[in-house]
């Protein structure tokens, strides 16, 4: 058998920067939700998508469920939520007791479809907060959407989990809202192992997720706690790893870039293959190359035919409006969403691929035409 070919895993830098940074964290015996990682990852993740604070945390989740309480999100609010993503983006609404309504993609960025957000706006004067997804690295038509939550004057949360690195229109993805998220999960462009960050220019909000993410600790010399908290604080040590997976992070984008033109050309040409969105004001990190089919070879035989090859591949996420647990929730649109899933395909996007490892997978699906 062949060495597998995973759709994303992580990467760590060919210069041992995260290990520089996690061996100052024991040497200096700094490893518990504090210290220089943690204070410098923050600003250095800041500085480099343009954002004036940032709060490092356990999970991009954590950061959502955060997000959503700056927010003032609370029992019986509606929350907006693009239907086509992880669950990760909408269970924050529930922690709250919120009620999400799923919104319908669109064909042109894959993400939230302005036309159908403004339509839930229509139906949902009341909402409170509606949160954007900038998925597989694509970036969503921010300056829509932006004008849209400005005119009904909503929190607009953005979640760039998997776009860290994407601009839209020369910015960074997540520093168009008023909170914006990072995940560093294994399989994310850079990764801590696991982790997340939120992002805003609100200072004072960044620091009253920080104070909630530590257990909501009083400053007093007992132990005193006037309001919920949670432990959500990111280590030390596992800040180390993020800084140093920072500095490789132009990287990573340009090597997953390279990875979609190799697919593009030479997947763009089989018959009934669509590609993903490629704007003009979008400068996508890619996260997957993701492909779409709509002629006699499906989604299934691509999946059967890699995996007999030990090379790992996906489906486009399934819609949360589709899913059991939320299917009692309203969703607003057509069926782009459903459609994308139905056809679509994740490809290998693993930084460490070869050409050799690339050339593999096409040849691999070459052979299904």
């Amino acid at each position: 058998m062949r060495d597998r070919i995973y759709l994303s895993s992580p990467h760590m830098s060919d210069e041992g920067y995260e290990q520089e940074y996690v061996k100052e964290a024991f040497e200096t015996n700094w490893i518990a939700p504090l210290g220089i990682n943690v204070n410098e990852f923050e600003n250095e993740l800041a500085a480099k998508v343009g954002s004036k604070a940032a709060a490092a945390l356990s999970s991009g989740t954590a950061a959502i469920h955060l997000a959503l309480r700056a927010a003032e999100v609370g029992e019986g609010d509606i929350v907006f939520c693009p239907t086509l993503t992880f669950s990760a983006t909408a269970n924050p609404i529930i922690y709250e007791n919120a009620k999400p309504v799923f919104i319908d993609s669109d064909y042109e960025t894959w993400n939230m479809c302005p036309k159908a957000l403004e339509e839930a706006f229509r139906k949902y004067p009341e909402v409170k907060a509606v949160i954007v997804v900038h998925l597989y690295g694509l970036s969503a038509d921010m300056n829509k959407i932006v004008d849209l939550c400005t005119k009904h004057n909503v929190v607009l949360i953005e979640d760039a989990a998997e776009s860290l690195g994407t601009y839209y229109k020369g910015k960074h993805t997540g520093t168009f809202g008023d909170y914006g998220i990072f995940s560093f999960n294994g399989n994310k462009i850079i990764t801590t192992s696991g982790g997340g960050m939120l992002v805003s220019n609100n200072e004072s909000k960044i620091a009253k997720a920080r104070f909630w993410a530590t257990q909501s600790r009083d400053q007093a010399r007992h132990y005193q706690h006037s309001e919920l908290g949670f432990n959500y604080r990111m280590s030390n040590v596992v800040a180390g790893i993020g800084r140093g997976q920072l500095k490789v992070l132009n990287q990573r984008v340009e090597k997953k870039r390279y990875i979609y033109d190799f697919y593009k050309r030479e997947l763009g040409e089989l018959e009934g293959v669509g590609l993903m969105p490629d704007n003009d004001w979008d400068y996508s990190n890619y996260w997957l190359s993701s492909i779409t089919l709509t002629g006699k070879v499906r989604p299934i035989d691509i999946y059967e035919a890699l995996e007999a090859g030990n090379i790992e591949s996906r489906p486009v996420w399934k819609p949360m409006h589709m899913q059991p647990f939320f299917e009692k929730y309203d969703f607003v649109g057509t069926d782009v969403s459903d459609k994308l899933y139905e056809n679509g395909v994740c490809l290998p996007s693993d930084t460490k691929m070869t050409d050799e490892d690339l050339e593999r997978v096409v040849e691999i699906i070459k052979g299904l035409w």
